[in-house]
């Protein structure tokens, strides 16, 4: 959403309050029905979710906060609250949670931790398998981990290998880079930073500033989201068994894992640039003539490393989520004494590095290829081992909608390790691109990060063919729905370029269904290229280009293109996505492209990488649970939450945490609404057919509508819908086929975007607010609200 919009929210009109933080008022139980908007992706304006220029903040802050129209502020106390028309429209306005300046697009360089985080999530339902279900948290944290370790890997080998090491141990690179000279023992003339070891400690600073900047964010992100406290209680005897976590109390309070998680992962980092610095030193005084002494030392501080590293691992693997309560402890002494550890490990190996080493000089490589190479093999099987996990749990409970078959969960891991391999291979060849413009100076990164670029034109060939087959289902949908287009309108005159543009919009809002398939395909694809890139690695010990040039010239000039053009491609891949999430950040209609995808990984606690984007629910949740609550509990009114696209999915997380006498004044409009069709398939866990069901049974009531132009919303399809009657049938888009008497000129198709211009969205709030009984006694024993 724009940064305007975001700030007219915070500019809210303070009409007749006398200040735009006038507390809610504290009326009597007067049965005063209130419907609690939601906005979806992209966000809104206040003025615009209320249909009126003069708002007022009710409560909340400039994040995210409650608006009413002016003229509602008092609803509940005017003296014809009992005769107005309709329910008094309250907006909840939380578009600065995902949305600020530009410089917020740098989290989409964070995008693998925040794509492994949603690995975690997507597990299968399962019952009566406690200990298979923590096994599958457990290989996604450490799936999660390995990506810290390549990306703190990748930072020491461009700053400590290529740049250190070799380009300024290497006369003509050093020459070309002034700004090396003094590092370089000719050009510096043998000066004191132009030894081996303290040209690499100077180089840590990079990686070891990487670290402590993700160290800074997270620990910032933490105090503004995990640290929201939800409403305090215990479960009820009826909430025992239910089938989603949503409903605990402590599932949106994820401070103490996340604060062990981050003093893991901070750990984690300090030492790979411990070893990075403390490896290369210690190789060389475990060769002929290396001192003594100093070879007993290197060997100390590398058995104190592997401890640190073996205490990390515990760390991750120890605990999981606590989400039966709200778990208040912090583990203070690990969280502060692991990493503090680590960097002292870290200062003792930068001295041990920076000893005088006579005799010393750089030459290769760093040893980079085992490290990489370790941990792409630990990821592969890592996620093989996610992946039969994952087969027995969907095994135990099958779920016909569950994306791949329950396997959706590994193949995210797949593709978050695919981004995080790629985006250091690629970073990596382009700074030795960059050092070495001859190609000749010096040896270039490690084999196995030149073999990862060079897949990429090959997995590009099969995602090329994959659009294409998907563009040729799309064809084939649009030809099939011209019919259906005219059955919808029979008494219209035909028109074939009408016709052609609401049967092309609904055969594009029916591709969403084949995003499974594709992401099948490019994972296994990742998989296989990926596999082939590492043996090929390490059995030939050369860049595909050297590999093949005893082949044929066809095979030969092949791996010399994908070598080159694997490079270049992930560099104006890296610069475009930067930039695409730069315009997002900034732009409405480009966030509201991207904004579904963007919103679905943030919308998840952080429970399997500390450094991965902030979950905004953690406080929408709370902030809407709170509203509820307190407001059904002091006026006994109906309340109707109208939740639009992902607003819908904020709406049935709010409900499920209140408590079960609230939740029975509670009934849920949604529209647009991805529950079913996006989180019910792809988190199964969570969001299944036994949750929503559970859901529908606890509310007193629920409608969805949705549209078949919509690319995002979808039907909730529970087991005995035509009892329940959750899902209406599809609602008519256009709202006109021709010129009518109501619609003078052509009707739009709306698709995912304003479900309030059809006259079916009135009626079935109408019927919710009839279908809530007003005599039910207001709910006892909830927490009373904070003080205004």
């Amino acid at each position: 959403m724009s940064r305007g919009k975001c700030e007219s929210v915070e500019r809210a009109q303070q009409a007749s309050t006398g200040g735009p933080e006038r507390p809610a008022a504290r009326p009597g139980e007067t049965g005063t029905a209130l419907e609690l908007l939601v906005h979806g992706v992209g966000g809104t304006t206040p003025q615009e979710m209320l249909n009126d220029p003069r708002t007022v903040r009710i409560t909340g802050d400039n994040i995210a906060a409650v608006f009413r129209r002016a003229d509602d502020v008092d609803a509940e106390t005017s003296p014809g609250a009992h005769r107005r028309d309709g329910p008094v429209p309250e907006a909840y306005v939380w578009c600065n949670l995902t949305s600020g300046n530009g410089t917020r697009a740098l989290w989409l360089l964070l995008l693998p931790f925040m794509v492994v985080n949603l690995a975690h999530w997507m597990r299968p339902a399962a019952r009566g398998r406690r200990r298979t279900v923590r096994l599958y948290g457990l290989l996604v944290r450490l799936a999660g981990l390995t990506l810290t370790v390549l990306l703190v890997a990748a930072a020491c080998e461009v700053a400590l290998d290529l740049a250190a090491w070799q380009c300024a141990g290497t006369r003509a690179c050093a020459d070309r880079h002034s700004w090396l000279g003094f590092l370089s023992p000719t050009v510096s003339d043998g000066g004191w930073w132009s030894s081996p070891g303290r040209r690499l400690a100077l180089a840590s600073f990079v990686p070891t500033a990487l670290t402590v900047l993700l160290w800074y964010l997270s620990r910032r992100t933490w105090s503004d989201y995990e640290s929201q406290q939800p409403l305090a209680r215990d479960l009820e005897p009826e909430e025992e068994g239910r089938p989603t976590a949503l409903g605990r109390p402590g599932f949106w309070y994820g401070r103490r894992l996340v604060a062990r998680l981050r003093a893991a992962h901070t750990a984690a980092g300090l030492v790979t640039v411990a070893a990075a610095v403390g490896s290369a030193a210690a190789r060389h005084d475990r060769g002929p003539g290396g001192p003594a002494v100093l070879d007993t030392l290197g060997l100390l501080l590398e058995v104190a490393l592997a401890a640190c590293a073996v205490a990390v691992v515990w760390v991750v693997c120890r605990r999981g989520r606590s989400e039966h309560r709200l778990d208040k402890e912090l583990d203070g002494r690990l969280v502060r004494r692991l990493p503090l550890v680590a960097l002292m490990l870290l200062a003792l190996s930068l001295l041990y590095a920076g000893w005088e080493r006579p005799g010393w000089e750089s030459s290769g490589r760093l040893p980079g290829d085992a490290t990489f190479g370790a941990i792409t093999l630990a990821q592969g099987l890592l996620v093989i081992v996610l992946a039969v996990v994952a087969h027995l749990l969907h095994r135990t409970h099958p779920d016909r909608r569950a994306v791949l078959r329950g396997l959706g969960g590994p193949a995210v891991a797949m593709l978050a390790c695919a981004l995080g391999g790629v985006m250091s291979g690629g970073v990596s060849q382009r700074v030795s691109d960059w050092l070495d413009g001859t190609g000749t100076s010096i040896d270039g990164p490690p084999v196995l990060l030149t073999w990862q670029a060079s897949v990429i034109p090959p997995l590009i060939v099969v995602l090329l063919v994959l659009s294409g087959w998907l563009a040729h289902r799309a064809w084939q949908l649009a030809r099939a729905e011209r019919e259906a287009v005219a059955r919808d309108y029979p008494d219209e005159a035909q028109d074939r370029a009408r016709t052609r543009r609401i049967a092309y919009a609904r055969a594009m809002a029916a591709l969403t269904d084949r995003g499974p398939r594709f992401v099948a395909v490019t994972s296994g694809a990742t998989l296989l290229l990926g596999s082939g890139a590492l043996v090929g690695a390490l059995t030939t010990d050369e860049t595909p280009g050297e590999a093949a040039r005893g082949a044929s010239p066809i095979v030969h000039g092949a791996a010399e293109t994908a070598e080159a053009l694997g490079s270049w491609l992930i560099g104006l891949g890296f610069i475009l996505f930067v930039t695409w999430g730069r315009r997002a950040y900034k732009d409405a209609a480009a966030r509201r492209t991207i904004g579904i995808l963007w919103d679905v990984g943030t919308f998840w606690p952080r429970a399997a990488h500390p450094f991965a984007p902030p979950c905004y629910a953690e406080r929408a949740v709370p902030d809407l649970t709170w509203r509820i609550a307190t407001w059904t509990r002091v006026t006994g009114g109906r309340l109707v939450i109208s939740g639009h696209s992902q607003g819908s999915v904020l709406a049935a997380a709010a409900a499920w945490q209140l408590v079960p006498s609230a939740r029975k004044r509670v009934a849920l409009l949604t529209y647009g609404s991805p529950l079913e069709r996006l989180y019910g398939r792809w988190f199964p866990a969570h969001f299944g057919p036994a949750a929503l069901g559970s859901l529908r049974r606890e509310v007193d009531c629920w409608r969805n509508l949705y549209r078949l132009t919509d690319p995002i919303g979808g039907p909730v399809r529970l087991p005995g819908d035509r009892d329940l009657g959750v899902d209406h049938a599809p609602l008519t888009d256009p709202l006109a086929y021709g010129r009518t008497d109501l619609h003078p000129l052509p009707a739009p198709i709306l698709g995912h975007s304003d479900y309030q211009a059809d006259p079916v969205f009135a009626e079935e709030r109408h019927k919710l607010l009839a279908r809530l009984r007003p005599d039910l006694p207001a709910p006892r024993g909830e927490p009373e609200p904070p003080a205004a």
